[in-house]
């Protein structure tokens, strides 16, 4: 990254970078625009209050936050969060993510996903990255597949979404994982 670049990495299309208070009317309208799409998956902040509240929780130092932007132009494209972040001996992550309706399909979440997957083991020194995702979602689980997690197991009423407890997948990557690929 040079001086210069907002991007915390950059791949072909993508490159991904921190949130920042300057983002909230896009954000908020995406998310607005993309609603049909996200339920009953997830809730991304369509206020400036909600998105407020988001940005600053993604200050807390056991979460990071990556908007995922088309570097042509600056548009987001989606985001991903690393919560619940643990080091010592478990260095270990939860994430959660989103795309925009104008970049669904068109594989702009899978090369930002990989961008952060570099970036959390390399920069945040993480080992292990988790995704827990509803069993109905296909979309989201052909994703981490795409990345090369592996399905890990099954979580009845893991997390509360849309009013209800909802099962879960478990699927995680390892450091291991990414640099034993070829390629």
């Amino acid at each position: 990254m040079t001086s210069n670049d907002r991007y915390l990495a950059r791949g072909p299309r993508v490159g991904i970078r921190h949130f920042t208070a300057a983002d909230r009317a896009e954000f908020t309208a995406l998310a607005r625009e993309s609603a049909e799409l996200h339920r009953p998956w997830l809730f991304p902040p369509t206020t400036d209050a909600a998105y407020d509240g988001y940005l600053l929780r993604l200050q807390e130092p056991q979460r990071e936050g990556f908007l995922i932007c088309e570097p042509a132009d600056g548009r987001i494209a989606g985001y991903l969060t690393i919560n619940n972040i643990v080091h010592g001996a478990f260095r270990c992550g939860a994430i959660g993510y989103g795309v925009f309706a104008h970049a669904a399909g068109r594989g702009l979440m899978t090369e930002g996903l990989r961008l952060v997957i570099h970036h959390a083991f390399t920069q945040l020194g993480l080992h292990r990255l988790e995704a827990n995702i509803q069993p109905a979602n296909e979309q989201s689980i052909a994703l981490v597949k795409r990345a090369g997690f592996r399905l890990e197991g099954f979580s009845p009423d893991f997390l509360f979404i849309d009013g209800a407890w909802r099962d879960h997948e478990r699927w995680a990557i390892t450091a291991e994982m990414v640099s034993g690929r070829a390629g």
